[in-house]
């Protein structure tokens, strides 16, 4: 019998960017935080920073992208990993306002939930969403769910 599910939880996402140095100050001005872990490579700059934040202290790093696996494209795409905020409209003005642009407009969805993306100064895309759902979680003290097979 297995206890947990396959995919237990969000753990890390890595965003790339060519300039380690600007990526890590905007991620810094934008999240009021300092990446807790750094990293250099043989040259000597910054390869890979790293922050936790939020309710569960999830991880979002930054990597050069010249670590980039080969398969990657240069244009932003494919999967959007939505971050929960409090106020969609107002954290969507302020990443706009640190020059991100809109990749999917202030969007209404059903049962309360509102969504935006943007792709940042680096090419990646960075999706804020307000989520009813995780709220209840957050407040329920719920960890994970048992499943049995």
């Amino acid at each position: 019998m297995n206890k947990t599910q396959t995919l237990r939880g969000f753990t890390t996402i890595s965003y790339w960017a060519d300039d380690m140095v600007a990526a890590k100050k905007w991620y810094s001005e934008l999240l009021k935080i300092e990446p807790y872990f750094e990293r250099s490579g043989e040259d000597g700059k910054i390869a890979y920073v790293e922050f936790r934040l939020g309710d569960y202290q999830h991880e979002l790093g930054l990597i050069d992208r010249r670590y980039e696996p080969e398969a990657a494209t240069p244009d932003p795409g494919g999967a959007v990993m939505f971050w929960h905020v409090d106020d969609v409209a107002v954290t969507l003005e302020k990443l706009l306002s640190m020059g991100a642009k809109e990749y999917e407009g202030l969007t209404h969805r059903e049962a309360g939930f509102i969504t935006a993306s943007v792709i940042d100064l680096f090419g990646n895309i960075l999706g804020i969403m307000y989520n009813p759902h995780y709220l209840e979680i957050l407040n329920s003290g719920i960890q994970y769910r048992v499943v049995e097979e």
